[in-house]
């Protein structure tokens, strides 16, 4: 983390990225365990029983769950930025013009940084909706594979999902690493420009 986002926002920010990272690593293999999804409430169906209510299920295959993490780091982020760079320093982050013009050019990028800007406002605003979606659907669609390959040959029910077991163990894995990595590059992105984003290049 002090790669990426500089010594100086680690100890500021660690703590949830620490968290975010544990708590989605636990809740992604916690779901692999025999019973989540599987064990519940449903009906008898000519393919054999069918579960609608499942007793547990995976917390991240819950798009509502994934959402929420997305929001607060969203919270947190602004929180950050503004103690970072301060709400005027956030606009011209996004809004200003870089680099160092002159007379009808300088207009021109003013012009220039401007659109960008809008559409890295709109950028933004997508960020958590792009970071719980992915999360959920990686999640969502392991567990799917995982039934299915139960159902596929009725005689290897305990066999042919092991190999996929195995998979989603690392999946579980590269996805909170992945979520974590995508929050903390965020942060450091609004806050580029100061003392905590330097030792980023070294």
């Amino acid at each position: 983390m002090d790669g990426i986002i500089g010594h100086h926002l680690v100890h500021k920010t660690f703590w949830f990225f620490a968290t975010i990272f544990i708590f989605i690593l636990f809740s992604n293999w916690v779901g692999l365990i025999p019973g989540f999804g599987t064990v519940g409430w449903g009906h008898q169906t000519e393919h054999g029983f069918e579960v609608q209510d499942p007793l547990f299920r995976g917390a991240n295959a819950d798009l509502n769950m994934t959402l929420a993490m997305a929001l607060i780091f969203f919270l947190c982020w602004i929180v950050w930025a503004f103690q970072e760079v301060g709400p005027i320093g956030f606009l011209l982050h996004l809004f200003a013009p870089k680099g160092d013009t002159t007379g009808f050019l300088k207009v021109l990028m003013v012009v220039v940084f401007f659109a960008v800007g809008c559409l890295e406002v709109f950028s933004i605003l997508f960020r958590p909706v792009s970071l719980s979606f992915r999360l959920y659907g990686n999640i969502f669609a392991g567990e799917n594979m995982l039934e299915a390959m139960s159902k596929l040959v009725p005689g290897f029910v305990w066999l042919l999902p092991v190999p996929f077991y195995l998979m989603e163990l690392l999946m579980g894995f590269v996805q909170a690493l992945v979520f974590m990595l995508l929050t903390a590059v965020f942060t450091m992105l609004i806050c580029e420009h100061e003392e905590g984003h330097t030792p980023a290049h070294h």
